[in-house]
Protein backbone atom coordinates (compact mmCIF):
# COMPACT_ATOMS: atom_id res chain seq x y z
CA UNK A 1 0.00 0.00 0.00
CA UNK A 2 1.62 2.98 -0.95
CA UNK A 3 -0.04 6.31 0.13
CA UNK A 4 0.55 9.81 -0.44
CA UNK A 5 -0.21 12.64 1.31
CA UNK A 6 -1.73 15.75 0.30
CA UNK A 7 -3.06 19.14 2.33
CA UNK A 8 -2.42 22.51 3.30
CA UNK A 9 0.93 23.42 5.22
CA UNK A 10 -1.42 22.99 9.22
CA UNK A 11 -3.96 20.40 7.48
CA UNK A 12 -2.73 17.89 10.05
CA UNK A 13 -1.11 15.41 7.20
CA UNK A 14 1.91 14.69 8.80
CA UNK A 15 -0.17 13.30 11.95
CA UNK A 16 -2.26 11.49 9.49
CA UNK A 17 0.56 10.18 8.12
CA UNK A 18 2.08 9.19 11.92
CA UNK A 19 -0.88 7.18 12.50
CA UNK A 20 -1.33 5.38 8.90
CA UNK A 21 2.05 4.37 9.59
CA UNK A 22 1.43 2.92 12.91
CA UNK A 23 -1.47 1.09 12.19
CA UNK A 24 -0.40 -0.78 8.88
CA UNK A 25 3.57 -1.13 9.97
CA UNK A 26 5.05 0.74 7.50
CA UNK A 27 6.99 3.41 7.15
CA UNK A 28 6.08 7.70 7.17
CA UNK A 29 8.83 9.23 4.78
CA UNK A 30 9.15 12.73 5.11
CA UNK A 31 11.83 13.99 2.13
CA UNK A 32 13.35 16.10 4.92
CA UNK A 33 14.12 13.60 7.15
CA UNK A 34 15.66 11.01 4.13
CA UNK A 35 17.46 14.39 3.12
CA UNK A 36 19.04 14.58 6.76
CA UNK A 37 19.69 10.60 6.88
CA UNK A 38 22.10 10.77 3.57
CA UNK A 39 23.75 13.90 4.65
CA UNK A 40 24.26 12.59 8.26
CA UNK A 41 25.73 9.31 6.90
CA UNK A 42 27.58 11.04 3.93
CA UNK A 43 25.66 8.54 1.03
CA UNK A 44 26.50 9.92 -2.60
CA UNK A 45 23.23 11.04 -2.71
CA UNK A 46 23.59 13.38 0.62
CA UNK A 47 26.56 14.57 -0.68
CA UNK A 48 24.99 15.90 -3.82
CA UNK A 49 21.77 17.21 -2.19
CA UNK A 50 23.99 19.36 0.34
CA UNK A 51 25.59 20.93 -2.57
CA UNK A 52 22.40 22.50 -3.26
CA UNK A 53 21.65 23.05 0.11
CA UNK A 54 24.71 24.62 1.43
CA UNK A 55 23.79 27.59 -1.34
CA UNK A 56 20.29 27.29 -0.24
CA UNK A 57 18.68 25.99 -3.33
CA UNK A 58 16.50 23.57 -3.41
CA UNK A 59 17.32 20.19 -4.38
CA UNK A 60 16.13 19.47 -8.15
CA UNK A 61 13.25 17.01 -8.69
CA UNK A 62 15.75 14.28 -10.32
CA UNK A 63 17.98 14.24 -7.24
CA UNK A 64 15.47 14.20 -4.87
CA UNK A 65 13.21 11.51 -6.42
CA UNK A 66 16.42 9.34 -6.83
CA UNK A 67 17.20 9.88 -2.51
CA UNK A 68 13.54 8.85 -2.65
CA UNK A 69 13.96 6.06 -4.63
CA UNK A 70 16.78 4.66 -2.87
CA UNK A 71 14.57 4.68 0.62
CA UNK A 72 11.05 2.98 -0.44
CA UNK A 73 13.73 0.01 -2.18
CA UNK A 74 14.75 -1.07 1.70
CA UNK A 75 13.25 -4.17 2.82
CA UNK A 76 11.20 -1.63 5.79
CA UNK A 77 9.20 -0.61 2.35
CA UNK A 78 8.12 -4.15 1.05
CA UNK A 79 4.86 -3.38 2.25
CA UNK A 80 4.14 0.11 1.34
CA UNK A 81 5.18 3.80 2.93
CA UNK A 82 3.43 6.41 3.11
CA UNK A 83 4.99 9.81 1.74
CA UNK A 84 4.84 12.86 3.62
CA UNK A 85 5.57 16.32 1.60
CA UNK A 86 6.80 14.61 -1.60
CA UNK A 87 5.80 15.39 -4.11
CA UNK A 88 4.45 19.00 -4.01
CA UNK A 89 4.46 20.22 -7.23
CA UNK A 90 3.27 18.39 -11.13
CA UNK A 91 6.48 18.30 -12.34
CA UNK A 92 7.69 16.12 -9.36
CA UNK A 93 5.12 14.03 -9.49
CA UNK A 94 5.37 13.56 -12.88
CA UNK A 95 9.18 12.74 -12.33
CA UNK A 96 7.93 10.29 -9.22
CA UNK A 97 5.49 8.71 -11.24
CA UNK A 98 7.51 7.63 -14.47
CA UNK A 99 10.40 6.66 -11.52
CA UNK A 100 7.94 3.86 -10.32
CA UNK A 101 6.24 3.23 -13.51
CA UNK A 102 9.78 1.55 -15.02
CA UNK A 103 9.77 -0.27 -11.65
CA UNK A 104 6.57 -1.64 -12.25
CA UNK A 105 5.08 0.27 -9.30
CA UNK A 106 2.70 2.97 -8.66
CA UNK A 107 0.77 5.38 -6.00
CA UNK A 108 -2.06 3.32 -4.51
CA UNK A 109 -3.66 6.34 -2.38
CA UNK A 110 -3.00 10.20 -2.76
CA UNK A 111 -5.15 11.04 0.60
CA UNK A 112 -6.03 14.61 1.05
CA UNK A 113 -6.48 16.18 4.15
CA UNK A 114 -9.23 19.21 2.92
CA UNK A 115 -9.00 22.00 5.50
CA UNK A 116 -10.17 25.89 4.61
CA UNK A 117 -7.65 28.33 4.99
CA UNK A 118 -9.60 30.23 7.73
CA UNK A 119 -9.50 27.31 10.05
CA UNK A 120 -5.51 27.09 9.13
CA UNK A 121 -4.44 30.44 9.89
CA UNK A 122 -6.55 30.15 13.32
CA UNK A 123 -5.40 26.86 13.23
CA UNK A 124 -1.53 27.74 13.35
CA UNK A 125 -2.03 31.53 14.89
CA UNK A 126 -2.73 29.06 18.05
CA UNK A 127 0.79 27.21 18.60
CA UNK A 128 3.24 27.82 20.80
CA UNK A 129 6.97 26.01 20.66
CA UNK A 130 9.59 25.29 23.30
CA UNK A 131 12.79 26.64 21.49
CA UNK A 132 14.78 24.67 24.21
CA UNK A 133 13.17 21.44 23.85
CA UNK A 134 11.43 21.21 20.38
CA UNK A 135 8.01 20.38 22.33
CA UNK A 136 4.85 21.93 21.00
CA UNK A 137 1.55 23.16 22.21
CA UNK A 138 -1.84 24.57 21.03
CA UNK A 139 -3.64 27.02 23.10
CA UNK A 140 -7.05 25.71 22.60
CA UNK A 141 -6.23 21.79 21.51
CA UNK A 142 -3.01 21.30 23.80
CA UNK A 143 -2.72 24.20 26.30
CA UNK A 144 0.68 23.89 28.26
CA UNK A 145 -0.27 23.27 32.04
CA UNK A 146 1.05 26.92 32.98
CA UNK A 147 0.56 29.58 30.19
CA UNK A 148 2.99 30.46 28.45
CA UNK A 149 5.49 27.78 30.08
CA UNK A 150 6.55 24.39 29.01
CA UNK A 151 5.73 21.75 30.36
CA UNK A 152 8.88 19.59 29.55
CA UNK A 153 11.17 21.91 30.51
CA UNK A 154 10.32 24.97 31.85
CA UNK A 155 11.69 27.18 29.20
CA UNK A 156 9.12 30.37 27.74
CA UNK A 157 6.70 29.21 24.50
CA UNK A 158 6.90 30.97 21.42
CA UNK A 159 4.56 31.87 18.44
CA UNK A 160 7.37 31.29 16.06
CA UNK A 161 7.57 33.49 12.54
CA UNK A 162 6.19 30.50 10.59
CA UNK A 163 3.21 30.35 12.36
CA UNK A 164 2.31 33.81 12.23
CA UNK A 165 -0.85 34.50 10.47
CA UNK A 166 0.91 36.79 7.76
CA UNK A 167 3.59 33.75 7.49
CA UNK A 168 0.78 31.33 6.88
CA UNK A 169 -1.42 33.26 4.48
CA UNK A 170 2.22 33.58 2.52
CA UNK A 171 2.42 29.72 2.57
CA UNK A 172 -1.13 28.91 1.92
CA UNK A 173 -0.51 31.08 -1.22
CA UNK A 174 2.26 28.68 -2.43
CA UNK A 175 0.40 25.68 -1.69
CA UNK A 176 -2.57 26.78 -3.78
CA UNK A 177 -0.30 27.89 -6.84
CA UNK A 178 2.15 24.52 -6.56
CA UNK A 179 0.72 22.20 -4.54
CA UNK A 180 -2.93 22.01 -5.39
CA UNK A 181 -2.93 21.19 -9.00
CA UNK A 182 -1.65 17.50 -7.24
CA UNK A 183 -5.27 16.72 -6.38
CA UNK A 184 -6.07 17.26 -10.40
CA UNK A 185 -3.29 15.25 -11.20
CA UNK A 186 -3.84 12.10 -9.15
CA UNK A 187 -7.71 12.49 -9.49
CA UNK A 188 -7.17 11.81 -13.13
CA UNK A 189 -5.01 8.99 -12.04
CA UNK A 190 -8.21 7.71 -9.92
CA UNK A 191 -6.09 7.25 -6.95
CA UNK A 192 -6.98 11.01 -4.76
CA UNK A 193 -9.25 10.18 -1.58
CA UNK A 194 -10.32 13.38 -0.01
CA UNK A 195 -11.24 13.85 3.40
CA UNK A 196 -12.67 16.05 5.79
CA UNK A 197 -9.38 17.95 7.93
CA UNK A 198 -11.57 20.23 10.13
CA UNK A 199 -12.91 17.23 12.44
CA UNK A 200 -11.04 15.54 15.65
CA UNK A 201 -8.07 13.94 14.15
CA UNK A 202 -9.30 10.41 15.11
CA UNK A 203 -12.43 11.09 13.33
CA UNK A 204 -10.36 12.32 10.45
CA UNK A 205 -8.02 8.95 10.95
CA UNK A 206 -11.33 6.78 11.06
CA UNK A 207 -12.27 8.54 7.23
CA UNK A 208 -8.53 7.44 6.05
CA UNK A 209 -9.45 3.94 6.96
CA UNK A 210 -12.63 3.45 6.06
CA UNK A 211 -10.93 4.41 2.94
CA UNK A 212 -7.58 2.47 2.95
CA UNK A 213 -9.56 -0.97 4.57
Amino acid sequence: MKIIMLGAPGAGKGTQAKMIADKYQIPHISTGDIFRANIKNGTELGKEAKTYMDKGLLVPDELTVKILLDRVAQADCANGYVLDGFPRTIPQAEVLDKALNELGDKIDYAINVDVPDENIINRMSGRRACLSCGATYHLVHIPPKTEGVCDTCGQALVLRDDDKPETVKNRLNVYHEQTQPLIEFYTAKGVLKTVDGTRDMKDVFASIVAILG
